[in-house]
């Protein structure tokens, strides 16, 4: 993948779930590069990318997620994260992504909602990304992506 999608914190620092993960994979120069471009963060429903590190990919994108057990439960922030995955994208040139659900984990976004605004906004988003890979990370996350991208062919 040119890009892996990161579901990140507002304060760009790393964390749990697929953050964590992100940064472990990528090494120290994630977080150096977060701390550089995003020195106060960045807000809900948008987007920012770094070099991705030592993970085989050239960037990370980062997306912000609405903490829906917080009480943001705005679905227009759930959709314009991957609508700005993708316009980050169109601007550095990535034409592959790899791009995790969406504040589905400790977020607390419904589930189903999660995959059907993955799903719907990567395929209606104007976008040069060739493919992106909607990655699920359990048995179940997969299955829902599946039969949400074959429901909707």
């Amino acid at each position: 993948m040119d890009a892996v999608v990161n579901a990140a914190s507002s304060a760009m620092r790393g964390g749990g779930g697929v953050d964590g993960a992100i940064h472990r994979a990528g090494g120290p120069a994630v977080l150096a590069d977060c701390e550089r471009r995003f020195p106060h963060g960045l807000p809900t429903g948008q987007a920012g990318w770094t070099t991705a590190g030592e993970m085989p990919a050239r960037w990370v994108i980062h997306v912000v997620g609405p903490n829906y057990a917080a009480g943001q439960r705005d679905r227009a922030l759930l959709v314009s994260c991957y609508a700005n995955a993708l316009r980050v994208a169109d601007e550095v040139g990535a034409r592959t992504l790899a791009v995790p659900l969406v504040s589905a984990g400790v977020y607390a976004w419904p589930f189903d909602d999660a995959v059907a605004a993955a799903v719907d906004t990567l395929r209606r988003t104007p976008t040069e990304v060739e493919s992106a890979v909607l990655v699920g990370y359990d048995a179940r996350a997969h299955a829902a992506l599946r039969a949400a991208l074959d429901s909707r062919l």
